[in-house]
């Protein structure tokens, strides 16, 4: 098996970024999910109520801040953006704490599940996509651990899929016949939550071993 894709997504709920490369912390990918959508209420905004978020692509700039459209995030411009896709008084604010993510910091797909799947890989939103994988093994791997050439990652348990994927990455159309082929083929779990267990780099067509305990 070998790392077959890296995604960082600096942005909550926006579109995010492939990588060949990702240095990771007990944080997760250094730069993910570093800032977030906040609506004019002070609740936090995400695709699965705005999906016009996901048509906005946000980067991490050589000083460690989000870009989005390659604009700094704290712009005049993305606000305006931002307001655009959930409404008035919409707002990003930075914050780094691991309350950020929705249940672990990081997102684990494979490629064999991901066929099964039929769809584009990026409405399941992963951090590491593992190659070589055969399509019905995911359940098999909570608990376990995957082994790195520097790193190592803890798989927990499978994630439960929400509207998110039924959203078109590109066009954002809304297809809710994928939510209902997840709940069909794999009981509404794909991919699986993980921490980092061992923090280092990690690149695209590293070897990753499952280690079963």
């Amino acid at each position: 098996m070998t790392v077959g894709a890296i995604w960082r997504y600096p942005v909550k709920s926006m579109s995010g970024e492939r990588l060949t490369r990702a240095r990771i912390t007990a944080a997760g990918i250094v730069g993910d999910r570093v800032v977030q959508v906040y609506d004019r209420h002070g609740r936090l905004a995400t695709a699965r109520t705005f999906p016009r978020l996901l048509r906005l692509r946000a980067t991490l700039g050589p000083d460690g801040e989000p870009l989005v459209g390659g604009r700094p995030w704290c712009s005049p411009e993305v606000a305006a953006w931002v307001e655009a896709a959930v409404g008035p008084g919409a707002r990003l604010q930075r914050f780094d704490g691991p309350e950020r993510f929705d249940i672990l910091p990081l997102l684990v797909c494979t490629d064999g599940a991901v066929s099964m799947f039929g769809r584009d890989v990026r409405r399941l939103r992963p951090n590491l996509l593992i190659a070589n994988v055969d399509g019905a093994a995911e359940p098999d791997w909570q608990g376990a651990t995957l082994k790195m050439r520097d790193a190592t990652v803890r798989l927990a348990d499978l994630r439960g899929r929400c509207v998110m994927t039924t959203y078109d990455p590109d066009t954002i159309e809304q297809d809710p016949g994928v939510l209902r082929a997840i709940v069909r083929q794999f009981g509404g779990r794909l991919c699986l939550n993980a921490r980092v267990g061992r923090p280092g780099t990690v690149n695209e067509g590293d070897t990753a071993e499952l280690l079963i305990s």
